[in-house]
């Protein structure tokens, strides 16, 4: 690796972890756990944070945040984007899904231990939809206006939601349940999409994975979204910057392809300039990449009815 990669990556890692840190310091007070003792494997790690608007539209978001598969961006891809939802009447749910983790990254040791790895990432997921279906009432939300925004790999995790609904991976954990595992719809923003060269993002797909099997065949094409779009596809919301310098844009556009092809209902806003990582956030990105929440605001009132029109 070059000497500049090597700061990259650095630089890269200490913002990550300066996010964390900003997490820590002020945490919200509604705390659900979604996973009781032993059910899966470090299930202990998978909490939801739920907000609540003052004026309940009926719709609920779970939000996933991105981070490689290996950490989260609590701070600027999850609670600042659920106190923006919560601000514009959704019920919001911030997911704190399990991770490959930081010792994964520096250390390889899942070329000998499993670790985290696909699929317990899709499962929590599914575990969060189930959760909200079951509460739905509680959390002033409609059962059948539950969706899901994902940012980065959150945005690979939301929308794996939407292609893989039809396989029940909590059956496959021993969960019994009735509830709707199909996202009324999705929203993934500058999002992981495809596991195939030349557009994977390689950190992303190692963190999925998994170090000893990264290479396979079989799951890079299971998880490489743009193949598995499904005939039911829900709504989707595709947001990315063409000057991204994480995730290649043309995973974006894979999607949108893919979408087309089989007349899936969809947006795709595309801008020039704006980077990765700006959330909902009124400093990072550029004036034109914060458009995207008003979009979404006006994109979401034409598929999903809400309460107070």
């Amino acid at each position: 690796m070059k000497f500049s990669g090597i700061i990259s990556s650095a630089a890269f890692l200490l913002l990550c972890l300066c996010h964390q840190t900003a997490f820590a310091l002020s945490p919200p007070a509604d705390t659900i756990r979604l996973w009781n003792g032993g059910e899966v494997k470090n299930g202990d790690e998978v909490v939801m944070y739920r907000y609540l608007p003052e004026s309940p539209n009926g719709i609920g978001v779970i939000v996933c945040p991105g981070g490689s598969y290996y950490w989260l961006d609590v701070k600027g891809e999850g609670l600042e984007v659920a106190e923006w939802l919560a601000s514009n009447g959704f019920t919001a749910f911030v997911l704190l899904y399990r991770t490959a983790g930081f010792g994964a990254f520096f250390w390889h040791y899942r070329l000998l231990a499993r670790g985290n790895r696909h699929p317990d990432m899709i499962t929590d997921g599914q575990r969060a939809l189930q959760w909200v279906w079951e509460n739905a009432d509680e959390c002033s939300v409609d059962r059948d206006k539950i969706g899901m925004m994902g940012f980065s790999a959150g945005g690979h995790l939301v929308m794996s939601a939407a292609c893989f609904s039809s396989t029940d991976f909590l059956a496959m954990a021993g969960i019994s349940h009735g509830a709707d595992l199909r996202p009324a719809f999705v929203a993934p923003i500058y999002p992981v999409v495809t596991m195939h060269e030349p557009y994977v993002h390689k950190r992303s797909r190692r963190g999925l994975i998994g170090d000893n099997r990264q290479h396979s065949k079989a799951l890079i094409d299971s998880l490489s979204l743009e193949r598995h779009i499904p005939d039911d596809c829900p709504p989707v919301f595709i947001v990315n910057c063409k000057d991204d310098p994480v995730v290649d844009y043309h995973n974006s556009e894979l999607l949108d392809e893919a979408l087309s092809e089989k007349s899936a209902p969809h947006v795709y806003f595309q801008y020039e300039e704006g980077r990765h990582g700006f959330g909902v956030s009124n400093v990072y990105g550029t004036p034109e990449s914060r458009r995207w929440k008003d979009e979404f605001l006006k994109w979401i009132r034409s598929v999903i009815p809400q309460e107070k029109d």
